[in-house]
C-alpha cells in the first residue's frame, strides 16, 4: 500500500483512535493539511478509515447467539464502537472499492496433507498383479454382458470375443431404456462414445491394446469437466455450463482407453441424490432415492448401464450410494486422485474415485486414475501395491465392539466380523474418545459457503430445486455467520483427530465399520483414510430410506411385507494403503458370493 494505516488516520474523521489521542483537535481543523507521521511510525490498527454499516451493542448482542460466546456490556459497547475501524476492512476484497475475484480454479494457500509430520505412510513399492485366468464364454444375452464386471469385459475384448461398439451399443440402449426409471443421467455422449469405441477396435485389432479399460464404456459423476460437453453440477444454475477442456480424470480415462457414454447425476452442486432432472433412485427399490451425491454413478452402476463410473466424495458421497445401491465404491486416500477440472465443495475435503460392481474392477480403475496434476496443488505422486490373490492372512482388522451392537449396525456388518477369523484375519477391539466429531463439520460448511460464494450472495442458489433447512441454499448462508475462530480451531481439533486414527492404525491394519456409522464417515473423509464398501449381504427394510432430514408433510413409503435389498460394509485403510484394502475386499467378496445378484426388472 502506498499509504500507511497512520495516514488515514489523519484523513478522516471516522477514526475513534484519533480522537482518543488528539483531543483537541476542532471540527475546523480537519479540514487543513494533514501532519506527516512522525518518521519510524509503524502502522498501528484501529487507526483506519471507518468503513461498511453501522453497528451497535445490539449487534453484538445478537451475534453472540450465532457463535455461542459472551461478552460484557463493557465489552461489547467497545467492540461495536471501534468495529468499523477495525475489522469491518478485512470485508474489502468482497465489498470494498478495490474487489478481488476469486476464481473457480484458485485453491486456499494453506493446504491439508493427511499424513502427520514425520509420519511414514504408502506401501514401499509399485505393483499391481490383477487376477488372472479364463473370463468364460462371451454370454449370449445382452444383459448378461452388460452386468459382467470389468475385470471379465476387459479379458473378452482384449480377446476379441466383444467389441468395444458392441459393447457401447448395449450401454447406450440400456441407458436410454432404463434412465426414464433411474433418473440417472444428466447427458448421454452417444457420438463421442461411438467415436472412441470404434477408434478402440481398431487399436486392439492393430495390436495396440492399451490395458484392462481400453474399450469399457464408462460413467462420469457430472461434476467431471468434459470439453465441449455440458458439465452441470446437477444445479439449475449451471445447466448450461460447457467446459473447454477435459478434467485430469476424464484425460487420463481416455488415455486408458474407455469409452465416455453418459454424465451421471447428482444431488445439487453434490449434496444427496435430488438434481434439476429429479431424483435418482434405487434400482434395488425404485420408491427411494440412490443416496447420493454419487446418486447417478450409484444407480447407473448398480442397474448394469455403465462398465464403470466415477464418482466423488466430500462427506459419505461414494460410500452412501455404493451400499443402498449394492456396488463397489473406492474413496482413495485425499491428494491420490488429482481433482483438476471437478467441481470444487470443499478443497481439504474433496475426493475421485471409482464404483463399480467388484473389488477388482474398483482397483483397475484406480489404478488408471492414480496420480498428481500440477491444477491441484494438493495432489501427491503415490505408489499402489496390490495383488488380486495376495496374502490375507495374520491382518490385523479394527472394529468397535459399541458400534457392531447398534444401529447403523445390522447382522450383516456381524456376519461380517465373523468372517474375519474364518478367512485367517485377525480381529482386534479398538476405541476413540467421545469427542464431537461432528464438530468438523465446520470445515465442511465454511469450504463449502467460500467455494460457492457468488452464487450465494447473489442469489442463484434460489435456483435450486430443494430449499429445505438442511440444503446447501439454506446451509450456505448460515455458514456466512461461522467464526474465523471457530475454524481455525476446528482445524486444530482435525489434527488431533488425524493423530488418534494415526494410533489406531498403529495397532491394526484396516478398520471394518458400519458403512453409515456418522463418527467415521466424518471422522475418515477429515484425516483422508481411503474406504473401500461393498456389498455383503441383504437387509429387509419396512420403510423407504431418504438423505434428506424427515418431513412430516411428506412421509417416506412404508412397505408390507418389508423389501429386501443389498447391505455393505465398509473397510478403512491405512494412508495409501488401497491395495490392502483390495486384497482384503476380494477375499471378503468371494466369501460373501453375493455381489452377482441383479436388481429385480434390470
Amino acid at each position: 500500500m502506498s499509504k500507511s494505516r497512520r495516514e488515514f488516520l489523519t484523513r478522516t474523521s471516522f477514526g475513534l483512535v484519533a480522537a482518543a489521542v488528539t483531543p483537541a483537535i476542532s471540527v475546523g481543523e480537519h479540514s487543513q493539511e494533514p501532519t506527516p507521521p512522525t518518521p519510524g511510525a509503524p502502522p498501528a490498527f484501529g487507526t483506519g478509515p471507518a468503513v461498511g454499516p453501522e453497528v451497535s451493542p445490539t449487534t453484538f448482542a445478537q451475534a453472540e447467539k450465532l457463535a455461542q460466546v459472551q461478552l460484557t456490556s463493557a465489552d461489547r459497547t467497545l467492540a461495536a464502537e471501534s468495529w468499523r475501524v477495525n475489522l469491518a476492512s478485512v470485508y474489502e476484497r468482497r465489498t470494498g472499492p478495490r474487489k478481488v475475484a476469486l476464481e473457480p480454479s484458485v485453491a486456499p494457500w494453506s493446504r491439508y496433507v493427511s499424513a502427520l509430520p514425520g509420519e511414514r505412510v504408502g506401501p514401499q513399492r509399485d505393483q499391481f498383479l490383477r487376477s488372472e485366468g479364463d473370463p468364460g464364454p462371451l454370454p449370449v444375452s445382452d444383459g448378461d454382458i452388460a452386468f459382467a464386471p470389468v475385470t471379465r469385459l476387459s479379458r473378452w475384448i482384449e480377446q476379441r470375443r466383444l467389441t468395444s461398439e458392441r459393447l457401447t451399443r448395449i450401454y447406450l440402449r440400456r441407458l436410454e431404456q432404463f434412465n426414464p426409471k433411474l433418473r440417472c443421467v444428466i447427458t448421454l455422449t452417444q457420438d463421442l462414445a461411438l467415436a472412441q469405441a470404434k477408434k478402440a477396435d481398431q487399436e486392439i485389432a492393430a495390436g495396440k491394446y492399451r490395458g484392462p479399460l481400453h474399450g469399457i464404456p464408462w460413467g462420469a459423476k457430472d461434476l467431471l469437466d468434459t470439453a465441449g460437453i455440458p458439465t452441470t453440477y446437477g444445479a439449475e444454475p449451471y445447466r448450461n455450463r460447457i467446459p473447454k477442456e477435459d478434467a485430469a480424470v476424464v484425460k487420463r480415462l481416455h488415455a486408458a482407453g474407455a469409452v465416455l457414454v453418459a454424465k451421471l447425476s447428482l444431488g445439487a452442486l453434490a449434496l444427496n441424490d435430488i438434481w434439476f432432472g429429479g431424483q435418482t433412485v434405487n434400482p434395488w427399490l425404485l420408491e427411494e432415492g440412490a443416496s447420493g451425491s454419487s446418486a447417478g454413478p450409484g444407480a447407473a452402476t448398480a442397474a448394469g448401464l455403465v462398465g464403470f463410473a466415477i464418482g466423488s466424495e466430500t462427506g459419505g458421497s461414494i460410500i452412501a450410494p455404493s451400499m443402498r445401491c449394492g456396488i463397489t465404491g473406492l474413496r482413495p486416500t485425499y491428494g491420490r486422485v488429482a481433482r483438476t477440472g471437478a467441481m470444487t465443495l470443499c478443497w481439504s475435503l474433496d475426493k475421485l474415485g471409482p464404483m463399480t460392481r467388484s473389488v477388482e474392477d474398483a482397483m483397475l480403475v484406480l489404478k488408471e486414475i492414480t496420480g498428481p496434476d500440477a491444477g491441484d496443488v494438493s495432489s501427491l505422486p503415490s505408489r499402489l501395491d496390490f495383488e488380486a490373490n495376495g496374502q490375507i492372512k495374520g491382518l490385523r482388522v479394527g472394529y468397535f465392539p459399541a458400534w457392531m451392537k447398534e444401529n447403523p449396525a445390522t447382522d450383516v456388518d456381524r456376519a461380517a466380523l465373523a468372517m474375519l477369523p474364518k478367512l485367517g484375519m485377525i480381529p482386534v477391539e479398538v476405541s476413540l474418545p467421545d469427542w464431537p466429531y461432528q464438530a468438523l463439520n465446520l470445515v465442511l460448511f465454511a469450504e463449502g459457503a467460500a467455494a460457492f460464494e457468488e452464487l450465494t450472495l447473489s442469489g442463484g442458489l434460489n435456483q435450486l430445486k430443494v430449499q429445505t433447512p438442511d440444503a446447501w441454499p439454506n446451509l450456505f448462508r448460515q455458514a456466512r455467520f461461522l467464526s474465523a475462530v471457530d475454524f481455525v480451531q476446528a482445524d486444530r481439533f482435525r489434527r488431533k483427530v488425524a493423530e488418534e486414527m494415526a494410533r489406531i492404525f498403529s495397532q491394526v491394519d484396516l478398520l471394518l465399520v458400519p458403512s453409515l456409522r456418522d463418527e467415521m464417515l466424518t471422522i475418515s473423509n477429515n484425516t483422508g483414510q481411503p474406504s473401500l464398501t461393498l456389498r455383503a449381504g441383504f437387509v429387509e427394510v419396512s420403510e423407504a430410506r431418504s438423505d434428506w432430514a424427515p418431513d412430516p408433510n411428506h412421509p417416506l413409503p412404508k412397505f408390507s411385507p418389508p423389501r429386501r435389498v443389498p447391505h455393505g460394509i465398509t473397510l478403512i485403510g491405512r494412508l495409501f494403503e488401497e491395495g490392502t484394502l483390495g486384497r482384503v475386499g476380494i477375499a471378503l467378496e468371494r466369501a460373501f458370493a453375493v455381489s452377482q445378484e441383479r436388481p429385480p426388472s434390470f
